[in-house]
């Protein structure tokens, strides 16, 4: 049985490792990780607040002591009710990740569980999220389908 568990603002370092990786696999990235000092101190205070709209779930690397093997975050987002959500709760999904010496052993899976269950105890009634072609058959088989997507972003 995989153990998930709640991260800890001690496993902050690590969850930004395998955001790292993540990112590196999704995204074309540099793999610097010199954005990782400045996101430390939020990412630890974040993790100390259990109560809040911010979960990060893991599982401990079995062979490598401090590490971890795998990730997801989710948040709880508010916004003005509508049909199918009058309460305007909306789960996002983001950051599943695996360390590559972990995969295939269900890590990934047992997470974003885990995450889906917390949000459930919440009465989140809608989770989003972006997925990568190779993690969308996982995904699928939790239920999550495509959806059409009029999302436009602006940076400021």
């Amino acid at each position: 049985m995989t153990l998930v568990r709640r991260a800890l603002p001690e496993d902050a370092p690590e969850v930004l490792r395998l955001r790292q990786i993540m990112l590196d696999s999704v995204f074309t990235t540099d793999g610097s990780t010199e954005w990782h000092a400045g996101s430390l101190p939020t990412i630890r205070g974040r993790l100390a607040r259990p109560e809040g709209d911010f979960a990060a779930f893991v599982v401990d690397h079995p062979g490598r002591p401090g590490a971890l093997a795998a990730l997801v975050a989710g948040t709880i987002e508010y916004r003005i009710g509508r049909p199918g959500n009058p309460r305007g709760a909306v789960g996002h999904v983001f950051s599943v990740a695996t360390d590559p010496d972990a995969r295939r052993r269900g890590y990934a899976r047992a997470c974003v569980e885990t995450l889906l269950d917390w949000f459930r105890e919440r009465d989140v009634p809608q989770v989003d999220l972006n997925a990568s072609a190779e993690a969308e058959p996982l995904y699928a088989s939790l239920g999550f389908v495509r959806k059409p997507d009029p999302s436009m972003r602006l940076r400021l």
